[in-house]
């Protein structure tokens, strides 16, 4: 069995009661980074577990060695570093090969930042369009471009690094769109969680004041 299994993304009250206790019954854990799973599992009280690292630049053929480790009966969990495996992170993988593979799986669901933005952004949300990261480089500008006339709510990830730089082309792009919703979230279910709330002709000056520390997730109105 591959058990998937969601971890809080700030606040360790967001644990739910059977990611605990399949956390603690089960083989081995599949995760990024050994170390941040390593402190979830202290900060929580759970046992230490054999881990088992499943990152961006692991070789895929390391799917093969989880496959046989369920073929031989072993229950694996599979962790992201914070939320929701498989949402912006290489998790998917496993899973696609897990699937392929015949071999049983369950999910035990929790948070996820975006979808917490979006509950939070009072945009709808019936329909929504879900970027991850936006690219540096190749496909940038174009994929920009297209929200422009992008009718339903959009959400993506942001890196601190990037932030500013990325608000401020919005700022550019959608200028003849001033009225336009944005709201720009930091740090979400943590200590020092900020919402912001604005719009596209109020973006600069939110900029200036902006602290650019954390984790961000970005919500934008669809084109009306």
């Amino acid at each position: 069995m591959l058990s998937i299994i969601s971890t809080p993304i700030g606040n360790l009250g967001d644990i739910t009661v059977r990611a605990k206790e399949t956390l603690e019954k089960c083989t081995a854990i599949i995760c990024e980074d050994t170390r941040v799973t390593g402190q979830l599992l202290k900060l929580l009280g759970l046992p230490k577990k054999e881990f088992i690292s499943f990152h961006g630049y692991t070789d895929n053929s390391k799917a093969e060695y989880i496959i046989q480790r369920l073929k031989k009966g072993e229950h694996l969990c599979l962790v992201s570093d914070a939320g929701t495996p498989g949402i912006s992170d290489p998790g998917y993988i496993v899973v696609s090969s897990v699937r392929e593979a015949g071999q049983a799986m369950e999910v035990i669901p929790g948070a996820s930042a975006f979808l917490a933005a979006l509950s939070l952004s009072g945009l709808p949300i019936n329909q929504f369009s879900y970027l991850g990261f936006l690219p540096v480089k190749k496909g940038r500008q174009t994929l920009l471009q297209s929200l422009k006339t992008e009718e339903k709510t959009i959400v993506f990830y942001e890196s601190p690094h990037r932030i500013e730089k990325t608000l401020s082309e919005f700022s550019s792009i959608f200028a003849e769109q001033p009225e336009r919703k944005i709201v720009i979230c930091r740090e979400l279910t943590k200590m020092y969680e900020q919402v912001i709330n604005t719009t596209i002709s109020e973006l600069a000056g939110v900029i200036k004041t902006l602290t650019v520390k954390g984790e961000f997730v970005v919500v934008l109105e669809g084109a009306r």
